[in-house]
């Protein structure tokens, strides 16, 4: 071609002369007449068969889309891969942002008063031997037991480990032991002397004189020089002062910080008498309480419960303003552990099989590219992981970490480190096979003529050309993860308290009364773990027929 054809500017071509134009034709029209021949002429003489030609600066050019934009188009043309496409934003957007945006934490717990009947005090109709140790000497639970049976045979006397002893009866049902110089041991009986004084004891010399008095029926008797006193209720006076009283009942708080004053047990003790099952008592501060009584024959004991308010977690709250998908069995808001447990359960998918496919990438392109007795091995060894059964394992070792007390955190570690290592065999077998067929191609032989090194050969140029088989395979894997890590989790061998996952979120569900009546705390969960599954398949799917549409036929 000459300089001067190179030069011509094709937009400054001659206007075209129009010769012979029939009288009825006009002008503009015979122009565009003219055109469209020049044009037909120069197609047919510059193209085969007719076919027009255009020019790299033609707007009328042919636009030629990249592989990736072809994908994508092909994708979001798929309306069920985009819907499934849609649901993952939200989970994300859910599990992700709506933890950062709530105004509560994962294990925080909430609280509510209610009126509950706990347990006040327990009461007793003394029936056997009780013993009181006298100040300075040892009176231990084998000699009493000793002292018991000499009682039972009548004998005044008895000899325990080379060693002599006295058993006097001081009074009815009232006994004391002595060793045969004289010296007091210990006292044995069966009524009881308690203080009327919050705080204080009554003294061994003390309790022992006023039962020998009571049970012989004296009324006075004196201790060091102090004059005591016993009226015929039992009740024990040191001058004008009530110090304690003696009775065959034994009533006992059973918070050890309450004090029962005399008053609310000896009318407690003559409502049992009449076999009444509540009872009214007002204290000495004028505030009265309600208390129910309940008897028990296996053990012979009455135990006496009153109504408190007590704060309890907020356990099983129906859905409000505050709440709005109410609280677990431990009080946690429950949409807030929705949350948090998305995020536990998306983090656990996409750790897994990161880890699964950089294991298969590594050992399936090893096996793909070197073949031979290198690809013999590492495939029997993918047999020999995928005759492992691998849920039996994980429960096992779930099992093992229970017992040795792992923190959740780490817990957490391990599950994700041991779904990762049994699961990479698939992706490995499915690289090797992409690779054993692209390692023929001539690009390869290229590589090989241009001396690139083996490493380079597997990862720059055999790998990237399987990424559209790994992203379909993760996509679909990633849905698959989550449901096993639910279900150990449901198990109680996964993701542990306070950290919440969707798995033991639904572990609340427990027992047909929970499943039954509290619906907010599993069909939730239920619904979100279902379409977040749901989606990555979708998803997959339409990823699997962008990347080659005639899978689809």
């Amino acid at each position: 071609m000459s300089d001067d054809m190179k030069n011509v500017n094709p937009n400054d071509r001659p206007p075209l002369r129009v010769q012979n134009v029939p009288g009825n034709v006009s002008r503009r029209h015979a122009e565009r007449i003219t055109e469209d021949a020049v044009k037909s002429s120069s197609a047919s003489s510059s193209g085969p068969e007719g076919e027009e030609q255009y020019s790299l600066n033609d707007d009328r050019r042919v636009k030629v889309l990249s592989p990736g934009a072809m994908v994508a188009k092909r994708f979001f043309r798929n309306r069920i891969a985009v819907v499934g496409l849609a649901i993952l934003a939200f989970m994300f957007l859910f599990s992700f942002v709506g933890g950062l945006i709530t105004p509560y934490s994962e294990d925080q717990q909430f609280y509510r008063l209610e009126a509950q009947n706990k347990e006040y005090a327990g009461v007793v109709k003394n029936e056997e031997f009780r013993f009181a140790t006298a100040d300075g000497q040892t009176f231990p639970a084998a000699l009493q037991a000793q002292v018991v049976l000499a009682i039972q045979k009548g004998n005044a006397k008895f000899s325990y480990r080379d060693v002599m002893y006295r058993v006097a009866e001081e009074g009815p049902d009232f006994y004391s032991a002595s060793l045969m110089d004289g010296t007091t041991l210990g006292i044995a009986y069966k009524d009881i002397v308690t203080s009327s004084v919050e705080g204080q004891k009554v003294p061994f010399a003390v309790q022992y004189e006023a039962l020998k008095a009571y049970t012989n029926g004296e009324s006075r008797f004196s201790v060091d020089g102090t004059a005591y006193s016993i009226d015929e209720d039992g009740s024990l006076f040191r001058g004008s002062e009530e110090i304690a009283f003696i009775s065959r009942y034994v009533v006992n708080a059973v918070q050890p910080d309450i004090f029962l004053s005399r008053a609310f047990q000896e009318e407690l003790v003559s409502e049992l008498e009449v076999g009444a099952t509540e009872f009214t008592f007002t204290d000495t501060n004028g505030e009265t309480h309600d208390y129910t009584i309940t008897y028990r024959p296996a053990v012979k004991n009455w135990y006496v419960m009153q109504e408190t308010e007590t704060r309890v977690y907020d356990t099983y709250a129906a859905p409000g303003r505050a709440h709005w998908l109410g609280t677990d069995r431990n009080g946690m808001d429950m949409l807030t552990r929705l949350m948090y447990g998305g995020r536990v359960s998306l983090i656990i998918g996409f750790i897994v099989e990161i880890i699964a496919t950089i294991l298969g990438i590594i050992l399936g392109g090893i096996a793909g590219y070197f073949g031979k007795w290198v690809d013999n091995l590492i495939m029997r060894i993918v047999d020999i992981f995928y005759c492992i059964p691998s849920m039996p394992i994980i429960i096992i070792l779930g099992a093992a970490m229970d017992a040795l007390r792992v923190d959740p955190q780490i817990r957490m570690i391990y599950l994700m480190l041991i779904l990762g290592f049994l699961g990479w065999p698939s992706m490995a077998r499915l690289i090797r096979g992409q690779i054993l067929s692209l390692r023929e191609q001539e690009f390869m032989t290229a590589t090989e003529a241009c001396g690139i090194s083996v490493s380079r050969r597997i990862f720059r140029h055999l790998v990237p050309n399987v990424i559209p088989q790994i992203i379909v395979s993760v996509t679909m894997g990633i849905g698959g993860t989550i449901l096993t890590e639910a279900t150990l989790s449901f198990l109680g061998l996964g993701v542990k308290f306070p950290f919440a996952s969707w798995g033991n979120i639904i572990n609340d569900v427990n027992n047909t009364y929970v499943l039954t009546t509290y619906w907010f705390i599993w069909i939730p969960a239920g619904t979100l773990l279902l379409l977040t599954v749901l989606a990555f398949n979708l998803v997959g799917d339409g990823l699997r027929d962008a990347f080659d549409p005639k899978m689809k036929r």
